[in-house]
């Protein structure tokens, strides 16, 4: 990657560096800024750390403690500050959720105040990153530097439509090298076939609910198609007892949160996605990087941004049962079909990698 402006010194804010899509493309922003020559340095306000990251870190979430109350919050707040102006940044990127008003204006009065501030929205549900009164906040953003939709549907829908000027849309990126990276399938997988969904196990967002009853009604089962559900979060023993009460019972699979899953995503027939919102889900991105097609619904936001209908994959336009299923079948059992998405995954995706979603933060940053 070459240099096409003034090296910057540049600070990343994150929850983490652990266990989420958004988390995911925090690490790789650093490791893409720093291969650019910028100078980066990262904040996590909770110590969980899974991802790959490069630059120097500063753990916020180390000062935790068990009683961790409105005192030690504080505290940390006015470490950050110091932190911040003693170091002279040139930008700050935020990647933080942001769902509650008065904290993000405590941010932007005391934390943030006289910086060049970055924020990006990584979801198209509004009070989870314009909080709960999206027009306020919206006067908070017009005078950051700038303001970033990882979709296009956000850009537009989400900051534009709330009156958020400043905007443009830099997606999350991948590595190709994702698709180099073998490790051993756990025990049982690697002679099976399996479609295979992940992420964080909240059914409200994911609604593995609705692909478990989607895999049951396509009788895939019944040709010695696994479902393999990889993750973890507070709804996995629900969807546990919910899968074991279903004709499908025993082939549907539950596997823990993998930090490098992309051996079992290559071994998989497709992935799908059935979540009631995203921003850019990064599980089809992934998938489609290493050569696996992928089944979704048309939600908002993100999968028609990735997905050519026929091509690298199927886009169902309607939250149906039998017309998930259908589309499960038809991948499964069209090998014409199932050639022609896994030929063209790889470059379906091309405009997502390291190299060019790097060029677009460069350019911002100029």
């Amino acid at each position: 990657m070459s240099v096409q402006s003034k090296n910057k010194k540049i600070c990343i804010v994150s929850i983490s560096l652990g266990k989420g899509g958004a988390e995911r493309s925090c690490a790789m922003l650093s490791e893409m800024l720093t291969a650019m020559g910028h100078e980066v340095h990262l904040v996590i306000l909770n110590d969980i750390i899974d991802y790959n990251y490069a630059g120097k870190l500063f753990n916020l979430g180390v000062l935790k403690t068990a009683n961790d109350g409105l005192l030690g919050r504080f505290k940390r707040f006015s470490i950050l500050r110091k932190f911040l102006r003693s170091e002279n940044f040139d930008y700050i990127i935020d990647h933080r959720s942001k769902n509650h008003y008065y904290r993000e204006l405590f941010y932007y009065k005391y934390v943030y105040k006289g910086q060049n501030t970055i924020y990006v929205t990584h979801s198209s549900k509004k009070e989870q990153y314009l909080t709960q009164f999206p027009k306020k906040f919206s006067n908070i953003c017009n005078k950051n530097y700038h303001n970033v939709g990882v979709s296009s549907y956000i850009e537009k829908e989400v900051l534009q439509h709330t009156g958020i000027q400043n905007t443009t849309t830099i997606h999350n990126a991948y590595d190709p090298d994702w698709s180099d990276q073998t490790s051993e399938l756990p025990d049982g997988l690697g002679e099976k076939k399996y479609v295979l969904a992940y992420g964080r196990i909240v059914d409200a967002i994911k609604d593995f609910s609705f692909l478990i009853k989607s895999f049951e009604h396509s009788k895939l089962y019944q040709t010695d198609v696994y479902l393999v559900i990889m993750g973890d979060g507070p709804d996995k023993e629900m969807l546990e007892q919910l899968s074991k009460e279903g004709r499908a019972a025993d082939y549907v699979m539950f596997l823990p949160f993998v930090k490098s899953p992309f051996s079992i995503i290559k071994n998989a027939q497709f992935v799908t996605l059935t979540s009631t919102y995203e921003g850019f889900p990064m599980v089809l991105v992934e998938a489609l990087s290493v050569g696996t097609p992928v089944i979704s619904l048309d939600i908002v936001s993100g999968p028609n941004e990735i997905i050519q209908h026929e091509e690298n994959g199927l886009l169902i336009r309607e939250r149906s049962l039998p017309l998930f299923a259908a589309a499960m079948e038809r991948m499964s059992s069209d090998q014409r079909l199932y050639g022609h998405c896994a030929r063209n995954a790889k470059n379906s995706v091309a405009q997502f990698s390291k190299t060019e979603i790097a060029k677009k933060w460069n350019l911002l940053l100029k």
